[in-house]
């Protein structure tokens, strides 16, 4: 969602992109002694023992039994058998970074959070991506919510902002989310489907629950099936406060917006890639870091006072509901980069604990209730994963702000106390460590002060009752092509259901209700009756369109960071090859060369190229966009290859930009295909500006109808 970016003084941004990785989080780094370099050092046990014979355990006799005594294998065989901790119940699979925040002004009118006061100042910052349905074996490109949860070290304590690439969710009321997951995940008699929605107990669950129906629309959209982590936007889908000094409360949104743009994968793409590649997106984020283009997104918020709490439509509490950007524009704080991969996988990606409870003075909640429940069931679900309450001295989830108080002893305490007393008030070591008055800046954790005057009830409030009309405002923004998106994922999901009751009544009383178009085009790829009406009366929103919620409006408009298969043979004009890596080069793109086989190509003149892997070691899925430099021999062999030409046509048919250079024009004939606005014949300048224009937009769609016809 689109935003407009103030620009940061030219003496603040001065090597803001450019530092190296020792420097980007120094003020973290600094304080990571536990970080741990093996080189040039002798292999010790955890004791700091060294170990002489690291081959053989003790034994009597070379041939004779293995002795208890034997302290260093125990130790090793020990740690080994205890190396796995439960995974996450939800969120299992997920791959992280690191990288800092940093403000483009001071915010101080909105809060006194000192992070976003101080446009100086880089914050260190962890992310975690993850899928929700499948376990830490699952693949990345599965049409699933992503999670995106990102942990700020500022210098008053630890801020979490834990959310999705979908700005709402499926349920009103923790208490419901139980049964959301048990619905969700695969099946308990036979553990079918990982890492999917597409079976019975998920769609009989939303089907019987229409608060749930806006968020699967989103789902089954293409925002559940992302080109990349760097191309997602990121939501903290509750509504938070924030506080500024002089107490002054507004209720927040926050909204993380990549600036590489957001796109998403097609259908048989993504499918594709699961068995092909099923580390995708985990490959290309670390790849992207390692190679220097490091990820960046912009945090904004939504701000509404509170004097404006309920003049909207819907209910702000409402965690089923967004706020349209035409209601409530998004005001730019800060941007985030990643700049830094883990050491690490396990000690700081699967050790990592958010917790959305983790907030810093000038932050707070609101009385949403699904956030309520989230903030008891984050840190409850860690005291299970991590073994015990001391699971924030972990190195990653450990501050960089100094924390003193009497929780003392537990599992995995690792920090020495000095000190007699434990506890608070004392008079034994002076009285410390005290309590901070929540002065105007710099002071204690201070609640937000509402004034709650209520009976203790079990309820939902009225304004919580409308279901549908965000869902139709999802569904009626989205471009021609998203929405054929939409009813083909319903129609395929659906398609796996194995209860026709159940398939019936998803169309009958939920897509009824949000459009009927839509729900006529599912009965019938189903073989259902068509329903002829909704079942309630859904109430008129406005606006009834937000452009802010199509994919089609959220593209860069550059080619930044966008990969290009090269596909070569023997004869290969390889100044046509030089060229276009050196023009992707200007604009931030990048190219691999591929051949037949892994040995190198000789070129036209002679040269010899070596390539970056054979055409079936990184197929087309693996790319934006694909080139074939001319040169007669080297087309004649493509044209004789049938890997090659299934590339093409994969390529053709996932509407991707193809140019085809000198040469290989010839290939046209060869596939039966038609040029179109991406599919560019050509050797000129102009040829290459209409190449990567197309790559600009992501994908041909208007070439979809036609690519249909293409064999998978």
């Amino acid at each position: 969602m689109s935003s407009k970016k103030p620009s940061l003084p030219k003496s603040q941004l001065a090597g803001t992109d450019t530092l190296d990785r020792g420097n980007t989080n120094s003020k973290l780094q600094s304080l990571e002694t536990f970080r741990s370099d093996a080189s040039e050092q002798a292999l010790r046990t955890n004791q700091g023992v060294k170990v002489a014979d690291n081959q053989n355990t003790l034994k009597a006799g070379a041939r004779g039994p293995s002795l208890l005594e034997d302290f260093i294998m125990r130790e090793k065989i020990t740690h080994f058998d205890h190396e796995r901790i439960p995974e996450r119940v939800v969120h299992a699979r997920g791959t992280g970074a690191h990288g800092y925040f940093q403000a483009y002004e001071n915010h101080s009118a909105l809060t006194k959070a000192g992070f976003l006061r101080d446009p100086g100042k880089k914050t260190p910052v962890f992310v975690r991506f993850s899928t929700v349905q499948g376990p830490r074996g699952s693949g990345d490109t599965v049409r699933d919510v992503r999670g995106f949860a990102v942990k700020f070290f500022t210098d008053e304590g630890n801020f979490d902002l834990v959310g999705n690439n979908i700005p709402v969710f499926f349920i009103q009321d923790a208490v419901k989310f139980p049964d959301f997951v048990h619905a969700v995940k695969p099946e308990p008699h036979n553990e079918i489907p990982t890492g999917a929605s597409a079976h019975d107990t998920f769609w009989d669950f939303v089907s019987l629950q229409p608060e749930s129906a806006h968020m699967v629309m989103w789902v089954m959209s293409d925002r559940a099936i992302p080109k990349s982590l760097r191309s997602m936007q990121g939501f903290g889908v509750n509504t938070f406060r924030f506080i500024n000094a002089e107490g002054t409360s507004s209720f927040v949104k926050f909204h993380w917006q990549p600036t590489v743009g957001t796109c998403s994968l097609v259908w048989d793409e993504a499918q594709k890639l699961a068995g092909k590649d099923t580390d995708f997106h985990r490959r290309d984020l670390w790849e992207s870091i390692e190679s220097g283009d490091y990820p960046e997104w912009e945090l904004g918020v939504q701000v509404i006072v509170e004097e404006n709490e309920h003049k909207f439509d819907f209910d702000i509490l409402d965690p089923t509901k967004l706020v349209p950007e035409e209601l409530v524009p998004i005001t730019p704080l800060g941007k985030m980069v990643l700049n830094r991969n883990p050491d690490n996988f396990f000690a700081e990606t699967e050790q990592v604990a958010f917790c959305p409870g983790n907030i810093v003075p000038g932050i707070d909640f609101s009385n949403d209730p699904l956030l309520q429940g989230r903030l008891f069931s984050y840190t409850d679900t860690q005291l299970s994963r991590l073994g015990g309450p001391n699971f924030h001295e972990l190195p990653i989830n450990r501050p960089v702000a100094p924390f003193h108080n009497g929780q003392r002893d537990a599992m995995h305490r690792s920090t020495i106390d000095k000190g007699r007393a434990s506890y608070e008030p004392n008079s034994i070591d002076g009285g410390w460590p005290k309590e901070t008055p929540p002065a105007a800046e710099d002071g204690g954790f201070e609640s937000h002060n509402e004034r709650i005057d209520a009976h203790k009830i079990r309820q939902r409030s009225p304004s919580f009752s409308d279901h549908f009309s965000q869902a139709r405002l999802f569904f009626n923004s989205m471009s021609k092509h998203e929405q054929e998106h939409i009813i083909a994922a319903y129609s395929f999901e659906l398609g796996k259901v194995e209860r026709e009751a159940i398939r019936a009544r998803q169309v009958n009383e939920i897509l009824a209700n949000i459009d009927l178009e839509l729900a006529k085009r599912v009965a019938q790829n189903l073989g259902l009756p068509v329903p002829k009406a909704g079942t309630v009366e859904v109430p008129e929103l406005t606006p009834d369109h937000s452009p802010a919620l199509s994919q089609a409006n959220l593209l860069s408009g550059d080619i930044k960071t966008r990969k290009v298969a090269i596909l070569a043979a023997n004869g290969v004009d390889g100044r046509a090859i030089a060229g276009l890596k050196k023009a992707l080069e200007a604009e931030g793109a990048r190219a691999k060369l591929l051949g037949p086989t892994s040995a190198p190509v000789t070129t036209a003149d002679g040269k010899t190229l070596a390539v970056d892997a054979s055409m079936e070691g990184l197929p087309s899925v693996a790319f934006d966009a694909v080139f074939v430099p001319g040169g007669a021999k080297s087309i004649q062999a493509l044209s004789n290859d049938g890997v090659a030409l299934h590339y093409l046509l994969e390529a053709y048919k996932h509407l991707k930009a193809i140019a085809l250079h000198g040469e290989a024009k010839q290939l046209l004939d060869v596939l039966k295909l038609e040029v179109d606005a991406g599919l560019i014949v050509g050797d000129d300048a102009q040829a290459l500006k209409a190449f990567f224009n197309a790559i600009a937009h992501h994908r041909v769609w208007e070439r979809e109808p036609k690519a249909k016809a293409i064999p998978a």
